[in-house]
């Protein structure tokens, strides 16, 4: 998906363990790892957004 060119990003979370442990189990249960698993429900997020509030335009010199 890389769309933006192939410069990636980091971002670093903080959460309990439950949810750290629920999260992974659902990840493993998918068929994901627990980055693949954040980054699917990143993407999932972004397309309920468009798809009730218009495709995000993106302009990478001004958004990054």
């Amino acid at each position: 998906m890389e769309k933006y060119g192939d410069k990636k990003k980091h971002i670093s979370i903080r959460f309990d363990t439950e949810t750290h442990d629920k999260l992974f189990y659902i990840a493993e249960y998918e068929g994901r790892t627990g980055s693949g698993q954040i980054m699917y429900l990143i993407r999932r997020c972004i397309m309920d957004f468009e798809q009730e509030h218009g495709k995000i335009e993106w302009e990478e010199n001004k958004n990054g």
